[in-house]
């Protein structure tokens, strides 16, 4: 980790309008949200490809199933609580089933989106999402991943919900990093401890194997962006070296990353297993960085936690 701060969105963005140069079969939507969610970017270059559709979520993906039934590949994007909440039904109906080629990129997901407050904090988004068949979810660990997972979408076929951040937080992968659409990539190799994060949780899984180690524990970190399909085999390979597993992710603990984890665990080997990330609730309006510490989302979270699964191994 090199603790230069930056935003997903905004090399997003850079990704798309990179594409407007190189390949004229992408086409860029978006609702109403163009200058916050930076398909601005792609508009700028590329205005003929770009389709405004206002504050109209479930027609946005309805005409990108249509686009990508005529052979576009196209992207759609707004917020992570429109993107997946008001249109869940379209996107079902629509994209997944006959698994057409939409990119639904949303931005602004967890609750460090701040003080919008609920009503605008996803954290359901992933376990919606990750329930359709045919779907690839993608959470990028920072925004030089992000850069990278938006050129290797852009180049698979098929529907992809990828969920990003608001605000600036450390970069975590290095800037020329190459993104492979389910494969993890493990930051930090250790034998006492998995700790498994996803999105700007990378960077404190990051810090919480430094302090860790400061008190002569070895943590292993994986980041694993791709939450379905999930890298089962990487994931087994560590904690079967370790025998306990973390996760951290901006998200409920109920069908994210961690319920993914679960998962895997549950039908391969039998380790302890604690989770780090929104508990069965709402958020709330307030200071990101205050939010984070009172749902319980930070480094000390995520060091206690370590030390909890650790103390549970036989």
């Amino acid at each position: 980790m090199n603790g230069q701060k930056l935003a997903q969105r905004n090399y997003y963005g850079k990704a798309l309008a990179k594409l407007a140069e190189t390949r004229d079969d992408v086409v860029v939507l978006d609702a109403d949200l163009a200058g916050s969610t930076k398909t601005s970017d792609f508009q700028k270059v590329c205005p003929d490809r770009f389709v405004e559709v206002g504050i109209a979520e479930q027609n946005m993906v309805g005409i990108a199933a249509g686009l990508a039934a005529s052979g576009k590949t196209v992207f759609a994007s707004t917020f992570g609580v429109f993107a997946t909440g008001r249109c869940w039904e379209q996107i079902r109906l629509a994209v997944a089933y006959p698994r057409l080629n939409v990119k639904i990129v949303a931005t602004h997901c967890g609750i460090s989106v701040g003080e919008d407050g609920a009503s605008h904090q996803a954290l359901e988004d992933v376990s919606i999402m990750r329930s359709l068949p045919n779907m690839t979810v993608i959470a990028p660990a920072d925004a030089y991943e992000a850069y990278a997972a938006t050129m290797a979408i852009a180049d698979y076929d098929g529907p992809v919900y990828m969920r990003m951040g608001r605000a600036e937080f450390p970069t975590s992968m290095p800037e020329d990093m190459e993104f492979v659409i389910g494969k993890a990539n493990v930051l930090r190799e250790g034998a006492d401890a998995t700790l498994v994060g996803c999105g700007q949780m990378v960077s404190f899984c990051q810090e919480a194997a430094e302090i860790l180690a400061g008190e002569g524990v070895d943590v292993e970190v994986i980041n694993m962006s791709t939450i379905k399909p999930l890298d089962s085999e990487t994931l087994l390979a560590s904690v079967r070296k370790t025998g306990c597993c973390i996760t951290a992710e901006e998200h409920s603990v109920i069908g994210g990353l961690g319920s993914a984890v679960a998962e895997c665990l549950c039908d391969n080997v039998c380790v302890p297993l604690e989770r780090v990330g929104t508990k069965d609730t709402f958020g709330e309006s307030g200071n990101p960085t205050d939010l984070m510490e009172k749902y319980g989302l930070t480094t000390a979270d995520i060091v206690a936690a370590v030390r909890k699964s650790i103390s549970r191994k036989g």
